[in-house]
């Protein structure tokens, strides 16, 4: 028996969504790929609902460059409110420490230095980290108690931009798998009167920035080929190797090719393009490319 032959249109490149708070992530990809039509798409990183920002969508063949934007860097701008901890270290959880103390700038200040660089962070309990295969918040919504270790993470910036007397908002620059509710539940622990985040937004994500990103409204108001971009904007954190149609076709293969010439990578991971199209990527080993992944697309 013949299967209805899918309409889904091809589609492949990037999307750069700036989510609006109150919308999960998944519903977020939905929502595009009834724009798009599109056959195949994932998202480079959760935010959260409570989040808004930056949310890269990836279509088609630009799913095979995900994880090297998800593990990129990262930037956001939050709001603390102190006085108050909270079961999700967020503005939808119950609270379950109070205090009537306040911090002065000069406190958070002091404080901020100790969560920059590598540092050892405990992720929310609220959080997507799996334990025994299943996610912390899935456990921590049953009733159990959910205790995660703390994980080696890297905090490049982290700066208060206005204050008020129960709120700060700050802005964080990191690397992959830093939270910042953490940070907000840490900073309030340390100084005593406790905190949790109640704005978030998320800034940037591996290569992709706030001006690349279109909302909701924009990309079904008639934006949506503006929004579309190449499956090549995935990949330019890592360096690019031009390659001619005879050696496309040989890494399409998947066979190895020999970098040649005094500017050719010596190692690490890098991506090989011809004629402006990603072709293939893969680590360079004894000075040649070994692709460990190919796309499809025309050249």
């Amino acid at each position: 028996m013949n299967g209805r032959k899918s309409t889904r249109a091809v589609v492949d490149g990037w999307v750069v969504l700036d989510k609006p708070v109150g919308m999960t992530s998944t519903h977020a990809v939905s929502r595009l790929k009834r724009i798009y039509n599109g056959k195949k798409a994932g998202h480079a990183g959760t935010l959260d609902p409570l989040a808004s920002g930056i949310l890269p969508v990836a279509f088609g063949e630009a799913t095979k460059t995900v994880p090297f934007v998800q593990d990129g860097e990262k930037a956001y701008s939050f709001t603390v409110r102190w006085g108050v901890e909270t079961d999700t270290d967020d503005a939808d959880g119950k609270a379950v420490r109070e205090s009537v103390e306040r911090p002065t700038i000069a406190q958070i200040e002091a404080l901020l230095p100790r969560f920059l660089g590598d540092i050892m962070q405990v992720p929310p309990q609220y959080s997507a980290i799996k334990i025994a295969g299943e996610r912390a918040y899935d456990l921590a919504r049953e009733g159990e108690t959910v205790e995660l270790k703390p994980r080696p993470v890297t905090i490049h910036r982290l700066s208060i931009i206005d204050a008020t007397e129960d709120e700060t908002r700050l802005v964080m620059e990191c690397g992959k798998g830093a939270y910042v509710r953490s940070i907000a539940r840490d900073l309030g622990r340390l100084i005593g009167c406790f905190g949790h985040v109640t704005a978030l937004r998320r800034t940037r994500v591996g290569p992709f920035l706030e001006e690349d990103s279109f909302t909701l409204d924009e990309i079904e108001g008639g934006e949506a080929a503006n929004a579309l971009l190449s499956v090549e904007a995935g990949l330019t954190e890592l360096p690019c190797v031009v390659v001619d149609r005879d050696s496309a076709a040989r890494l399409r293969r998947g066979g190895t090719l020999i970098l040649r010439g005094r500017d050719a990578p010596a190692g690490g991971i890098v991506y090989a393009a011809c004629g402006g199209v990603p072709v293939a990527f893969g680590p360079v080993v004894e000075g040649a490319l070994e692709p460990s992944r190919v796309f499809n697309l025309p050249f």
